[in-house]
């Protein structure tokens, strides 16, 4: 099938409107992730009694519905993507409500939800669509002098923030923060607020570490290694010690027999061991790629709502990428955060693909325009 610039069909315009280089990369980065639950995933079945191939026919299938929605999100107006933002924001927090009375309980915390047989993150699909709606809060504070954008903003804030809390996921907190703060710099908060968020930031994190338990532990973990258990620390750095620059070749890599969470949180030590420096340094590049290219493509546009909902978007985007990361060689404390794309999973997947959607569908092109 071929589209020329004449072409004012939906699929014409959108093929000449879309960031073709930033939907490639998000292909390619499935289909590195693809390859990496492949190789880390059968071990971990095993240990648990499961089919080998377990976890990696479910991801298949989580991806390919990934994909389908990264895609048709990417045909949306932006006041079709504010719609549905606010919609999945309302759905997601009325399920975080009752995860703590009727969520299952995995290693300690209350994240997930039993729907028709389904085991669903609410706060994942939070992520996004909280990204789009504060955007638009922020813009009409802008459009409309009646309009008290920021009390509103605080508010909402303020209770995604407790939800994320009491389930607790401190990781997924400090994300949403981030992308709060940066859009509300954006906005043009005062510089005043903008100091005054940093303070109770930092306050937020010391009370963290003297009210929570496993928080306080994870850090002292991280400070000083031989004062609790670093065993998938340890394996992670082991891994990528075996793997060089080049890597013991794909199936070759021993760490993923023991790391209990190869397939998930420490997939980058995976790809380490098995595809050497090189490979993680180009996956670096590629989630680089995609966070820059996305900015400097907004950042043409004279849209203010538009401006603010793809930088948090992405801003999410980075900073789980980068955490990720960090935590598998050892410069960020644990987090239990997924590598986005990369690991295995079925809510952050389809998230995820629902985020970068609306990203490709807010930057968008006006049709007819180069």
């Amino acid at each position: 099938m071929r589209f020329d610039r004449t072409d004012t069909g939906v699929f014409g315009q959108w093929w000449w409107t879309i960031d073709k280089l930033n939907l490639f990369a998000l292909i390619l980065l499935i289909a590195v992730g693809s390859v990496l639950v492949n190789a880390g995933s059968p071990p971990v079945a095993k240990r648990l009694d499961l089919p080998a191939f377990y976890f990696v026919n479910r991801h298949y299938v989580f991806l390919g519905l990934g994909m389908m929605v990264m895609v048709l999100a990417s045909f949306f107006s932006p006041m079709q993507v504010r719609r549905l933002a606010v919609l999945g924001f309302a759905c997601s927090i009325a399920l975080m409500f009752l995860v703590p009375f009727v969520g299952e309980q995995t290693k300690g915390a209350h994240r997930w939800i039993n729907l028709a047989g389904i085991s669903v993150q609410p706060s994942e699909f939070m992520k996004p669509c909280f990204a789009i709606v504060m955007a638009w809060v922020c813009s009409e504070n802008h459009r409309r002098v009646d309009f008290p954008g920021y009390r509103v903003a605080i508010g909402l804030y303020l209770l995604v923030a407790f939800l994320l809390i009491i389930q607790p996921d401190i990781g997924m907190t400090l994300t949403v923060t981030a992308m709060w703060g940066v859009q509300l710099f954006l906005a043009g908060l005062p510089m005043i607020w903008v100091m005054l968020m940093g303070v109770l930031g930092i306050g937020g994190m010391f009370a963290a570490y003297h009210f929570l338990p496993h928080v306080a532990k994870r850090i002292d973990n991280f400070l000083d290694p031989a004062a609790g258990d670093n065993y998938q620390i340890g394996r992670s750095l082991e891994a990528f010690q075996n793997g060089g620059i080049l890597g013991r070749g794909p199936g070759e890599g021993s760490v993923k027999q023991f790391l209990p969470d190869s397939h998930t949180d420490f997939i980058f030590a995976v790809a380490g061991e098995e595809f050497g420096v090189i490979v993680c340094l180009l996956i670096l590049g590629l989630f680089a790629f995609i966070v820059l290219r996305g900015f400097a493509r907004v950042w043409k546009e004279n849209d203010l709502f538009q401006l603010l909902a793809v930088c948090g978007v992405l801003t999410q985007f980075g900073i789980q990428s980068v955490i990720n990361m960090g935590v598998a060689v050892n410069l960020f404390p644990a987090k239990g955060m997924t590598l986005p794309f990369l690991s295995y999973g079925g809510s952050s997947v389809v998230a995820i693909a629902m985020g970068m959607g609306f990203m490709l569908a807010l930057t968008r092109r006006s049709y007819g325009r180069k």
